[in-house]
């Protein structure tokens, strides 16, 4: 029987953790609580660790939920977990960064999605805040990158560059396409304000399996990133 050969990528460490490269499969998963509510939510981390999950994703949307984060991390010590932190932000991740330093300390890995940190000229700056939080505090990113929220400026021109083909691609070939280039444009932006290359995970996220399947093995050759469905 013949095994495939895993593909290398740069690993990335996640507080005591190291996903990608030649490490094993980390296990994540992600709570269900009000991230405001501190001993539900801790309580929900110790049994997700103890089923086996080495990383425990928390959302991070308010101003409560971000300043109950070092909460939690200070209640799972007591709990005697370490398990990391990792924190899914969306639109208002910059300012909730910004506004609780404690809350960017206890982290262990920032989750962003491009395409929902801010819409228009607000877009940029917005991403480059919590890139340079990240640096800050020497903490790794999930760039994401979701077809429902795929940085429409950059379709259309992809768009457009296709009618302008003598053999135009498909509309879902340039929509794949699409995907990985926004993930590996924001990657570069992040390298480029500060962020480590061995600090930066990358996933993408199709509705379709063949889909998802088409756009990894696109992205997967053209970079060495760790990629990740999470």
């Amino acid at each position: 029987m013949s095994t495939a050969t895993r593909r290398h990528s740069t690993p990335v460490r996640v507080g005591h953790v190291t996903v990608g490269g030649g490490h094993p499969v980390v296990v994540q998963s992600m709570t269900n609580t009000d991230t405001a509510d501190v001993e539900a939510t801790a309580l929900q981390v110790r049994a997700l660790a103890t089923a086996g999950s080495e990383l425990v994703r928390v959302t991070v949307n308010t101003d409560e939920a971000a300043a109950a984060v070092p909460r939690i991390v200070d209640r799972l010590g007591q709990f005697g977990v370490r398990v990391p932190i990792v924190g899914d932000f969306h639109f208002n991740g910059h300012k909730l960064l910004r506004e609780h330093p404690a809350c960017a300390e206890a982290l262990a890995k920032y989750r962003i999605n491009p395409g929902n940190v801010g819409r228009g000229s607000k877009r940029d700056p917005q991403f480059a805040e919590m890139i340079e939080i990240a640096c800050r505090w020497a903490r790794p990113v999930r760039i994401g990158v979701n077809w429902g929220s795929l940085d429409q400026d950059l379709l259309t021109r992809l768009m457009d560059d296709n009618s302008r083909q003598a053999e135009p691609l498909d509309a879902n070939d340039v929509m794949r396409e699409a995907i990985v280039v926004s993930a590996l444009e924001s990657a570069k932006r992040a390298e480029e304000l500060g962020l480590g290359h061995d600090r930066i995970v990358i996933s993408c996220k199709v509705s379709g399996v063949q889909d998802l399947i088409a756009v990894y093995r696109n992205i997967a050759v053209r970079c060495d990133y760790r990629c990740t469905s999470g």
